[in-house]
């Protein structure tokens, strides 16, 4: 049976009508943060209550971890230099880990305050470095450890590339959760998965226009999450916003339309694009990582 759920005539030209959704790897407690290093041609991704980051090589298929412990890593990214950039649960930091192994510490504290638990992140062309931090990691012991927030919210920040300095870029979520540009990096694009803590809370996406490169302004609601909630999401380079659900991938026009969906047998928790042509869709289900190859091709992140 064909992976994809047609809802609008626009999703047919971004999906291969022969491709089949492939399990890649199964066996872990909660899959997320994929990040794809072309040049290695291999995918890291984080299981993070089993406290490690896994790696997928593309070109044998082979699994291996990749580190344990990870510090409960969730959200990763990989930076213009080519560098794995991690939001730790566990070290309530924001990390980066060097060509040579090494780990560099980028943020652990907004104004002498430790932060809840940096969830995704991502890096704008100008090497600042974008996040979220939602307390999922100090809510429980199982994807990091119980503690007491000590901002007291949960809010968006920014990392100056030149100075290393931390500002707060949006404060008005109640669970900040994925994010990413557009293609042109005009929006930044921002889950609230407040629904999580809050009874009706929110389920959603919202949009800001990115100002200077440095701030928002905006922030209305993009879309609304018709099963389960967002998580993680990327945009392929004709701008089509491809989400996590609680029923598998969707794939979102430009206008907010929701047009087309991946059916995955698993909850998914985040995306990311990846290959040679940057065409196929990892997908990190509950348990497994899970692949497809579209029509179109992912947008460049770094």
């Amino acid at each position: 049976m064909l992976p994809f759920e047609i809802l609008d005539p626009r999703f047919q030209p971004l999906i291969n009508g022969s491709v089949h959704l492939e399990q890649l790897y199964s066996g872990c407690r909660w899959a997320e943060g994929p990040a794809y290093f072309q040049g290695g041609r291999y995918l890291v991704w984080s299981d993070i209550p089993n406290n490690r980051l896994m790696r997928y090589d593309s070109t044998d298929g082979h699994v291996s971890v990749f580190r344990q412990p990870s510090n409960n890593a969730n959200g990763n990214t990989v930076d213009r230099q080519g560098r794995l950039l991690s939001a730790e649960h566990l070290g309530r930091r924001v990390t980066r880990t060097e060509h040579d192994g090494r780990i560099t510490v980028l943020a652990d504290r907004y104004q002498g305050k430790r932060f809840n638990s940096p969830n995704d992140v991502v890096v704008k062309s100008d090497d600042s470095i974008w996040f979220t931090d939602p307390t999922y990691g100090i809510d429980a012991d199982y994807e990091g450890e119980i503690a007491e927030s000590e901002i007291g919210a949960s809010n968006v920040y920014r990392i100056d590339p030149q100075s290393g300095e931390v500002s707060v870029v949006c404060s008005d979520f109640v669970k900040p959760n994925g994010l990413a540009f557009s293609p042109d990096e005009t929006k930044l694009y921002i889950v609230d998965t407040g629904a999580s803590h809050v009874p009706d809370g929110p389920r959603h996406i919202r949009v800001f226009d990115v100002v200077d490169g440095k701030s928002l302004t905006g922030g209305a609601v993009f879309a609304t999450c018709t099963h389960g909630l967002f998580d993680g999401f990327r945009f392929d380079e004709r701008g089509h916003l491809w989400t996590s659900a609680g029923d598998g991938v969707q794939c979102y026009h430009p206008d907010g339309t929701l047009i087309g969906k991946i059916k995955v047998p698993e909850a998914v928790a985040n995306v990311c694009f990846g290959e040679f042509y940057r065409n196929r869709l990892f997908i990190c289900g509950t348990t497994s990582l899970y692949a497809c190859y579209l029509q179109v091709r992912g947008a460049k992140t770094y």
